[in-house]
């Protein structure tokens, strides 16, 4: 068991709002400056294949400036894995990904697509690159997983963070058995999607997932709050709910 657990600051949804008007400004980069002064031990950032938020440039801007880890999310797809194999960020989170949805909207599915993943993680793994794939909390998927010699699970909160303010109880449920399958089976274990300052803390009990990648709640308290103090807000409340748990 373990104390310790991360928090990887997702900083997508700055960039959407420098987007909305075309500007420069406000800079992910800058954010994800701001969120490692207060306590994020990674920065997080999708670049989708639409560059709807993150642009190429931002990443390699992050890249350079950063001092924590950067975590790409990005779809299985050859240009975008030889786009991280070039720039070698430590992490890279393999998501589904489609054009009309609004985020990411369900788990990778692993266990129906092995030859492609398994290349991917090849790939990337090469590189030097950890690689964790988003999937959700499902047994099978947390086997195909594994099977494809991925590193890292990130599971998929969604459905529990729809559940109402405190989160779904059955989902929960779900989540912390899928933790513990893929914990035994030697994986390393990560979470996140729709947490927030109301549902993080039964996910940050679960010991054992040791990341909790978050973004959009953080960013929209920071509109009221400031980056700096919402970030420091949401590790606070993580690194609390491991004490109350007791690991």
């Amino acid at each position: 068991m373990t104390m310790q657990i991360d928090l990887g600051v997702n900083v997508d949804h700055v960039a959407t709002l420098r987007q909305a008007r075309g500007e420069r400004y406000p800079d992910p980069v800058a954010a994800a400056l701001v969120a490692e002064r207060h306590g994020a031990d990674s920065i997080t950032m999708h670049l989708r294949e639409d560059c709807r938020h993150i642009q190429p440039d931002d990443v390699e801007r992050m890249q350079a400036s950063t001092q924590t880890r950067v975590n790409l999310e990005m779809a299985v797809t050859d240009e975008m894995i030889a786009f991280a194999v070039a720039l070698r960020p430590a992490d890279v989170c393999l998501v589904p990904e489609r054009r009309e949805e609004l985020t990411t909207e369900g788990g990778l599915d692993v266990a129906g697509q092995k030859a492609r993943i398994v290349d991917a993680v090849l790939a990337l793994s090469d590189a030097g690159i950890r690689v964790s794939l988003f999937i959700d909390p499902d047994k099978r998927q947390i086997d195909a997983a594994k099977a494809v010699a991925a590193p890292v699970v990130e599971l998929h909160t969604g459905a529990f963070a729809h559940g109402g303010v405190a989160g779904d109880p059955q989902e929960l449920t779900r989540i912390t058995n899928a933790a513990e399958h893929a914990a035994s089976v030697g994986l390393r274990v990560h979470a996140g999607h729709g947490l927030h300052y109301h549902n993080v803390h039964p996910i940050a009990a679960i010991h054992q997932i040791v990341e909790l990648n978050i973004g959009h709640s953080i960013i929209a308290r920071s509109v009221f709050d400031g980056m700096g103090a919402s970030v420091a807000e949401m590790k606070r409340l993580m690194v609390q709910a491991r004490m109350v748990a007791g690991h």
